[in-house]
């Protein structure tokens, strides 16, 4: 029972966190950059973890009877971030000053870290598949079970981020190359986009 619990979250957990959404493609720039890597990987994992633990915890039964109601502001403010940061992505793409790595700025790590707690705390998405919905799997598991669901669920996130950080970090020289980082930029823009857009269909309003 533990280890199918234990096996349970980590599917779970890594099927929500596979699709690139905005805080992955934050952690993926930053690798590529090679900026704060090892800070931003572990700020993100350790963010996962507590939200998990919050979800697990039992707050999924106090918000659930809210979410119909809360859902579309939620919704319409994280489309209107992901939106502003696509453009910003597309500005660099078009940018002589952003067809590089070496012609970016390194970020200091207080902004980096910053970045990503904007990303990730102010992405209702992240509460959706953290707080309520793993959360709400979880209720099926009691005592020690819980706790090997909750690990698991933790483990995946830990391992989705570490590859993706130092996959990416590996693939910097590459990355270099001024069409390289224009495609990527380019690719980021329209992944922050197409998320605004799923955003405000979800919010309903479009």
């Amino acid at each position: 029972m533990m280890l199918f619990a234990y096996l349970t979250g980590f599917a779970l957990s890594f099927s929500l966190i596979l699709a690139i959404g905005s805080q992955n493609a934050f952690v993926l720039r930053q690798a590529i950059l090679r900026q704060h890597i090892s800070a931003i990987v572990l700020f993100c994992a350790v963010s996962d973890a507590l939200l998990i633990m919050v979800g697990v915890g039992g707050l999924s039964l106090l918000i659930a009877d809210f979410v119909d109601q809360l859902a579309p502001w939620l919704f319409g403010g994280a489309a209107i971030w992901l939106a502003g940061y696509g453009v910003l992505r597309m500005r660099d793409a078009f940018s002589n000053q952003a067809l590089t790595a070496d012609d970016q700025q390194v970020g200091s790590l207080a902004t980096s870290l910053g970045m990503a707690a904007i990303l990730t705390f102010g992405n209702p998405h992240v509460y959706l598949d953290t707080v309520v919905l793993i959360g709400t799997v979880s209720l099926q598991f009691d005592a020690m079970a819980k706790i090997a669901f909750a690990a698991g669920a933790m483990t995946a996130s830990l391992v989705f981020f570490v590859v993706l950080g130092y996959c990416g970090y590996l693939l910097s020289g590459f990355m270099r190359r001024p069409g390289s980082w224009r495609l990527l930029n380019s690719a980021i823009a329209l992944i922050m986009f197409a998320l605004a857009l799923a955003m405000l269909r979800a919010g309903g309003w479009v």
